[in-house]
């Protein structure tokens, strides 16, 4: 369509356009990267404008006034997200944070709870039958756009066409400026380093192939999406699409085939990267914009099968309080679309949410992972809504445990140097046991080598890894769900109380060299359950003793056999050259388990139906039967 044709007398300059603006009025502007930069700079410029509210989601070019006191004067900014570019001038008190859900923000706008006499966006030119798009800036200036007494567009040929929701008709437009410019382009500010990487790895353990996945923006989360490219077919259901995407497109990780909601498509509101970026979306029909309202309604996002979402915060405390829009009294970002997510994702059919951040701050002077959170530090998650959070320490699972296991848990993945603190501060406040012994002081990154997996003929998969301080609750479950015989043949007599005393006692020995435990988890109603554990312990320099215990039903499927070869690896890693076990006499399972690996195992007779087994690691035979079918030493991917 020809705007010099049919429209003549809306077109005009963006002097002549601003200058319609009213004093008093309360203005509007898109979002972002898709900021009207043109008529920011014009509205700026005229010193006849006085009294302006302005109300944005993401701002950019007003970013290189804020310090100007005329313009202080003269505007009032009002903003539902604080970027990085307005983050000091918040810090100074120069703009007003209005804190709301982004799922909801365009109904404050419809319901006239904050009312708008004009807005000003950014427009691609329109098509043959006269729709413009609003391209990469759907999220709330949509709604912006059709709740404003007046609309002003600029008209830019850099604006890319995007499909869904984002087409508005030059007749809903009372003046159009006609302007063309780059688009703002918006980059993480830090490269990734080891940290991140340590994060993305952990965050990658959690995410199956056919995921959907919703994930923020910021240096962390584009760090993570590097180490998601040996994933298939996920899918995408996210607030925000960046320049961390792009090579998940093109090596054909993100397919979206899986995705019960609108399959074959990502759905999305907001665009913020480079111009590569912007040309991929740019008349792309896989990109589905809609608006917040749609994009971030925790039902709509519920809809999505496997919905994994993924944000980051600015600390957690040890109940699992998450802040992530103010550092103490000083706002720093915003509400956004996190609660929106980790609801959505809560309800939907196998879905979670992931909480990321570094373990420190301030270059490890303070701990991310607090007692309580800082004073004047807003909660923007609940303890309620919290699921996964994970450091570059470990992963923490919060949902449905008490306050003892989250304390246990969120230590664990705090800095080393922090643990002990705040074991210390968790039982003056009574969350955990007065004798509960701390985690590790110990960076056990390394333990990460030890995790494995295994399919098993029933065609469950079993996850190993070590035994840790929050595994407490786990443990105990597992205890009691044996049957007596089982605990006899394991313990040589009728235990009948696996109290905290005796758990202690167990991880009191566990130092990951010397002594070890492996437990094997199996996936049971969305959570994980122990069903074997196997542990050596020092005998001497160079022997240990070994003994195992696997629940009744997964018995005879190879589990103990697998979970030996795991310790014999550790242990020869640790300078042991053989193992020891007590076993009973009718214990012939354990007894064969043991044969089979070491053929040449000698065999003593010691008190009453006692047997002594002595195994020596370089008499150990490969794999055997069902033990080999998924690649014993083959690590977790």
């Amino acid at each position: 369509m020809d705007l010099r044709k049919y429209c003549p007398h809306k077109l005009v300059s963006a002097e002549e356009a601003v200058a319609k603006i009213k004093r008093g009025s309360r203005v509007f502007i898109g979002t972002g990267c898709g900021e009207p930069q043109q008529l920011i700079r014009a509205m700026v410029a005229d010193q006849n404008l006085q009294d302006i509210m302005v109300y944005q989601m993401l701002s950019s070019t007003l970013s290189q006034y804020i310090d100007d006191e005329a313009f202080g004067r003269r505007f009032s900014l009002k903003l539902f997200f604080i970027s990085q570019r307005m983050r000091r001038a918040a810090f100074e008190g120069k703009i007003d944070y209005i804190p709301a859900y982004l799922s909801q923000i365009p109904r404050l706008f419809t319901s006239h709870r904050i009312g708008l006499d004009v807005a000003l966006v950014q427009v691609s030119p329109p098509d043959r039958f006269g729709y413009c798009s609003l391209g990469v800036s759907v999220d709330i200036t949509r709604s912006g756009l059709e709740n404003s007494g007046m609309v002003i567009a600029q008209v830019n040929p850099r604006m890319p066409r995007t499909w869904g929701d984002s087409f508005v008709h030059v007749n809903e437009i009372d003046w159009l400026v006609l302007h063309e410019e780059p688009l703002v382009e918006a980059f993480p500010t830090k490269k990734p380093n080891e940290i991140s990487r340590r994060i993305g790895l952990y965050v990658s353990e959690l995410i199956d192939d056919g995921a959907t996945l919703q994930i923020g923006f910021g240096n962390l989360p584009y760090a993570i999406l590097q180490h998601l490219d040996e994933k298939n077919d996920l899918g995408l259901h996210t607030q925000l699409i960046t320049d961390g995407l792009l090579p998940l497109f093109e090596k054909g990780v993100i397919t979206n085939k899986k995705k019960s909601l609108l399959p074959g498509r990502v759905v999305t509101s907001l665009c913020m990267g480079s111009q590569a970026l912007y040309d991929y979306v740019d008349n792309n029909p896989a990109f589905y914009f809609r608006s917040s309202e749609f994009v971030n309604d925790p039902t709509v996002i519920a809809r999505n099968d496997n919905l994994i979402s993924i944000s980051s915060a600015l600390e957690v405390d040890l109940t699992g309080q998450v802040c992530s829009d103010s550092m103490g009294y000083l706002f720093y970002s915003g509400i956004g679309d996190q609660v929106d997510f980790l609801r959505g994702s809560a309800m939907s059919k196998g879905g979670f949410a992931i909480i990321a951040l570094p373990s420190t701050a301030q270059n490890g002077k303070v701990s991310r992972i607090v007692p309580h959170l800082s004073e004047g530090a807003g909660v923007a998650t609940t303890r309620g809504d919290v699921n996964f959070v994970i450091t570059e320490y470990g992963i923490a699972e919060l949902q449905g445990k008490g306050i003892y296991q989250r304390v246990m848990e969120l230590a664990q993945i705090a800095h080393p140097k922090f643990r002990e603190e705040l074991i210390v501060v968790a039982k003056k406040r009574h969350y955990i046991f007065a004798d509960q012994l701390p985690p590790s002081t110990e960076d056990l990154l390394f333990l990460e080598d030890y995790k494995r997996t295994m399919k098993l003929k029933n065609g469950k998969t079993v996850e190993f890894r070590p035994l840790l301080p929050s595994d407490e609750f786990a443990f105990r479950n597992f205890f009691y769900s044996l049957q007596e015989k089982t605990i006899y043949l394991r313990f040589f007599y009728k235990m009948r109380l696996f109290s905290h005393e005796v758990v202690q006692k167990q991880w009191a020995s566990v130092d990951y060299r010397k002594n070890m435990s492996i437990i094997g988890l199996v996936q049971t109603g969305g959570h994980k359950e122990i069903m074997a554990i196997g542990s050596y312990a020092q005998e001497n320099d160079d022997r240990a003793e070994v003994a195992f215990v696997v629940r009744e039903d997964f018995q005879g499927m190879g589990v103990a056999s697998y979970i030996l070869e795991i310790l014999e690896n550790i242990a020869i890693e640790n300078d042991y050259t053989g193992f020891d076990a007590t076993v009973l006499s009718e214990n012939d399972a354990m007894i064969q388990v043991f044969k089979r690996r070491y053929p040449n195992a000698i065999i003593k007779h010691l008190s009453g139906r006692e047997l002594l087994v002595q195994m020596n690691f370089d008499d150990a035979a490969g794999a055997q039967g069902p033990d080999n079918q998924s690649g014993l030493l083959t690590p977790k991917s």
